[in-house]
């Protein structure tokens, strides 16, 4: 967790990270390259056996998946580049941090660059476009809402960015991925209905209730929501980007058994449509995060937050499996519920609702705030910054792994 600088606090003189090279290297640790290698290879497994083995995917569509992971592969490549070179600028021009929960100890005087997703939103969108030209023709449906979704995830970034530079209040953030939801909401072709669960026709009297409206208001609330959860389950080396990480991975997967499983093409195309938009968020997401690990080297800011919450919503609202999607933030969910007394002022919020750290044995220890970093703390004792994310993302995993269990479990009776 950062914090910003201010020319009125005296510090102590900053020390500076170790460099990647001698002299003009950039000013950070080199990336975390064999946590991305582990990561990668144990992603590859179900992702390679499911596009080739346990289903027969189509070969044109096979062939779009795997062009834009190729894209991707060469996304991380250039992010992890990019990141230093950046980190440079941003320091530069007064954009950087201390490490709140290294206070005390030399880390904690260490001046860390901030708000380097800019750097993979940039690529990103790089990515997203250049996949148009091999998947997209001028007539196809689906490119009108593609293009939307682009410039809903476009206008986060930018709005993420501003928020970083000008450090707005809470009340201020919540509007802004309504506004950046604009451009997808006023695109949107597709149904407005849902299906009632098998349990409830009988109450209901039928299969399918249009919403209209109702529906294009959900999606805008869904997008605040996912945006500012990803936001505020924050403050740790690796957290924001790693919650980001599983929860992507989760969405892949998710659509791959899908693609797999339906025989319908319409359906099919919804979920190609979120692996588009996925795997670039994924990758770019990995070479952040080989740099934002534990003991990290730069800070990802607003802007990541934003852009990976309003990503993941643009993806859960074309590909019509919003339900699942909330499953998946499950963490998330608590974290805003445990959170909600002091967001909505009933509880007084202090600035920054992270643990208390110890200087003298490097652990962290839990405080009244409502999150669920000092919830988790209260009932399992004091933790290490990095054990503690560690074990917050092994509580994202589950969560994912209870939704496909869910899944699974109602498939025929819920739906």
């Amino acid at each position: 967790m950062a914090v910003r600088n201010r020319a009125s606090a005296p510090r102590s003189p900053p020390q500076t990270l170790e460099t990647t090279t001698t002299g003009t290297g950039p000013p950070i640790a080199p990336p975390k390259k064999a946590l991305i290698f582990k990561f990668c290879l144990f992603f590859s497994i179900p992702y390679f056996y499911l596009l080739y083995q346990h289903y027969k995917i189509e070969q044109d569509l096979r062939r779009s998946i795997l062009i834009n992971a190729a894209l991707c592969v060469a996304g991380f490549f250039l992010t992890q580049r990019m990141i230093p070179v950046a980190s440079r600028y941003v320091s530069k021009r007064g954009l950087f941090g201390f490490d709140i929960n290294k206070k005390g100890t030399p880390q904690g005087d260490v001046k860390v660059p901030e708000s380097l997703g800019i750097v993979v939103g940039i690529v990103f969108l790089v990515l997203a476009i250049l996949f148009q030209y091999f998947n997209f023709t001028a007539d196809s449906n689906w490119l009108v809402e593609y293009n939307a979704a682009l410039a809903s995830i476009c206008f986060m970034i930018l709005l993420g960015f501003v928020d970083d530079v000008l450090d707005v209040p809470w009340r201020v953030k919540l509007l802004l991925p309504s506004i950046a939801a604009l451009p997808l909401l006023m695109a949107y072709a597709g149904h407005t209905t849902v299906i009632i669960p098998k349990p409830l026709v009988s109450y209901v009297g039928q299969d399918v209730l249009d919403l209209g409206w109702v529906y294009k208001l959900y999606m805008g609330l869904l997008a605040v929501f996912c945006t500012n959860s990803i936001n505020i389950h924050a403050g740790l080396n690796g957290l924001e980007v790693g919650q980001t990480v599983v929860i992507a991975s989760a969405i892949v997967i998710h659509n791959l058994i899908q693609i797999g499983a339906s025989s319908d093409p319409e359906y099919k195309q919804a979920h190609a449509f979120s692996i588009y938009l996925v795997q670039p968020l994924l990758a770019t997401s990995l070479a952040l995060l080989s740099y934002n690990w534990y003991p990290s080297s730069v800070f990802v800011g607003d802007t990541y937050t934003y852009f990976a919450g309003m990503t993941m919503a643009v993806v859960g609202i074309l590909g019509h499996y919003s339900e699942t999607l909330l499953i998946f933030f499950l963490p998330q969910v608590l974290n805003f519920l445990l959170s909600l007394p002091q967001l909505s002022g009933y509880v007084k919020c202090p600035r920054h609702r992270l643990p208390r750290f110890n200087p003298e044995t490097g652990l962290l220890t839990g405080t009244p705030d409502g999150t669920l970093i000092n919830f988790y703390l209260r009932i399992v004792g004091p933790k290490s910054e990095k054990s503690l994310c560690i074990h917050l993302l092994f509580v994202q995993a589950l969560g994912c792994c209870f939704c496909f269990m869910l899944r699974y479990l109602l498939a025929g009776w819920y739906k």
